[in-house]
């Protein structure tokens, strides 16, 4: 059985970018890839909206932020020298009332500290970035968010991980730690360190090494509706003010990287992890569990969980959804929506202790493995330095080993 130096859990866009990080800094070791699909991007990596953000939604301590704007850049290099379309449409924030317009004030605010581009446009300004967005007094644009094709980047960039030498186990879903390394369906993977970017799972895979312990991943669904009539009432991404408290960002306009229009998404509670569509992939201790927390979210109140819970529940009736997204643009067509997209589901990690879910980045791990248990939304943004932070963080741990056991 072949001896891997590193084996990455997950084929999404954290576990691509990990992987070629990884061979970056050790162009001769061996590096493998489990994955429980036939490809990459199964799950959130292929099924997110698509827009790399410019970074002015996260405090300024947080790994958020300091990887958004960075990510931002270096996503829309890595596509212009792999010949990938970004459609460089920008984003217009708007405001409803004088209490949204705080809630842009704060938004610049984090955005100067960020060292995120943000401009405040009037009334007159923003219709002539776009026609029909809908804002009162004024709203800001920022000019470096871009939409891309997400599934076309992590296929592209399993290319390149393949060309390099990394190795891809698809179909070998992870069942169990071994001293060795991972026991996964298609039979055990032999590797000196174990690296886990499993997105939904992240946290059941944790607890096999003694991790994550105080966190559970609560799934939530993002669904998004097509504008079918035309690719041309909406010009920009057009969001409203988000609620600050949770990290949802509400249901906002998306142009994606052919020009098409969308809105979304939900946040609605799941019940499994993959509750994509009727009971498919439904597992009963999942259910259980989920349900647990979700109850006691519900019963606490904690951040608003019960309003939130409702007022996503109404989204699957699609005239409220609708009329939802004619809050931010005037001019566009309520008959004029399609079908349901292909729903994605966000990996959030809850805090059982506090009950809060977590907003940032949480990567915990020792010098035999390391845990990405928490990478939401920007997480495709900030994917290329985010990666390299997991393996700065996985060579210090090492190191620390190493420093520990020579007696220094």
């Amino acid at each position: 059985m072949k001896r891997y130096d590193y084996v990455v859990i997950g084929a999404g866009i954290v576990g691509l970018t990990i992987a070629l990080e990884l061979k970056r800094r050790y162009p001769e070791a061996a590096i493998a890839v489990a994955e429980k699909e036939q490809d990459v991007a199964f799950h959130a990596s292929g099924r997110n909206s698509g827009v790399l953000h410019a970074g002015f939604y996260y405090t300024a301590n947080s790994l958020k932020a300091k990887f958004t704007k960075e990510g931002n850049r270096e996503m829309q290099m890595y596509c212009a020298s792999r010949g990938i379309a970004v459609n460089h449409c920008g984003k217009l924030v708007v405001a409803s009332d004088e209490e949204e317009l705080a809630g842009l004030e704060e938004l610049k605010r984090r955005g100067d500290v960020n060292g995120v581009e943000l401009l405040w446009k009037t009334e007159e300004e923003a219709r002539s970035i776009d026609p029909n967005a809908r804002t009162y007094r004024k709203a800001l644009y920022s000019p470096s968010t871009a939409t891309v094709d997400p599934l076309e980047v992590c296929l592209s960039m399993k290319r390149d991980a393949i060309a390099l030498g990394v190795e891809f186990h698809f179909n070998a879903r992870y069942e169990g730690k071994w001293e060795e390394g991972i026991r996964t369906g298609q039979g055990p993977i032999r590797a000196d360190y174990v690296v886990s970017a499993a997105g939904l799972y992240a946290d059941r895979i944790a607890r096999d090494y003694g991790f994550g312990t105080r966190y559970t991943i609560i799934p939530f669904k993002g669904v998004y509706v097509k504008y079918a009539k035309n690719k041309t009432d909406i010009r920009t991404n057009i969001y409203p003010v988000p609620n600050l408290a949770n990290p949802f960002l509400g249901v906002h306009y998306t142009k994606t990287v052919d020009g098409g229009i969308k809105i979304g998404p939900t946040a609605i509670p799941a019940f499994w992890r993959e509750q994509y569509r009727g009971f498919s992939r439904f597992r009963l201790g999942e259910f259980m569990t989920i349900l647990f927390y979700e109850a006691k979210l519900f019963l606490t109140n904690s951040f608003g969980f019960r309003r939130l819970a409702f007022q996503e529940m109404r989204k699957y009736v699609k005239p409220h959804f609708v009329r939802l997204s004619m809050k931010l643009a005037r001019g566009v067509d309520p008959r004029g929506f399609g079908p349901y997209l292909r729903p994605g589901i966000r990996a959030q990690l809850l805090d059982k202790t506090t009950l809060k879910l977590v907003q940032d980045f949480i990567v915990e791990g020792d010098a035999r493995s390391m845990h990405v248990l928490n990478a939401v939304s920007p997480a495709f943004t900030c994917s290329i330095p985010f990666a390299r932070y997991v393996v700065d963080t996985i060579e210090a741990a090492r190191a620390a080993a190493n420093h520990s056991e020579s007696g220094g």
